[in-house]
């Protein structure tokens, strides 16, 4: 870890090189955020969002990163994961899509 690693707006960690990460819309590519501002965060944190909200919500309610820290479920989560070593990465709940998907089998 370096003092000039990126860090997390999420979960507060510092993002080392080699560590699982991606960008994430603020505004989601399908909902008219495609070439719009993107925040770097870690691939778990990412996980976390796209399984808790949907791309409507993300675009109406949760389109900053304290808006994201404030959703009850996630903030529980980044609070928690922000205790975690910068290189921990674990899998993600169900995504929101397979669970809707399943209950409408």
């Amino acid at each position: 870890m370096d003092d000039t690693d990126p860090i997390c707006p999420l979960c507060l960690r510092p993002i080392p090189p080699g560590v699982k990460q991606s960008h994430h819309h603020l505004i989601p590519k399908l909902k008219g955020g495609k070439g719009g501002p993107t925040i770097l965060i870690h691939q778990m944190c990412h996980n976390e969002i796209h399984a808790t909200l949907t791309e409507a919500e993300l675009a109406r309610e949760y389109n900053t990163p304290a808006a994201l820290r404030a959703h009850p479920k996630l903030g529980a989560f980044f609070e928690w994961v922000g205790k975690r070593p910068a290189e921990f990465h674990a899998r993600s709940t169900r995504s929101l899509r397979k669970q809707k998907s399943r209950k409408r089998r």
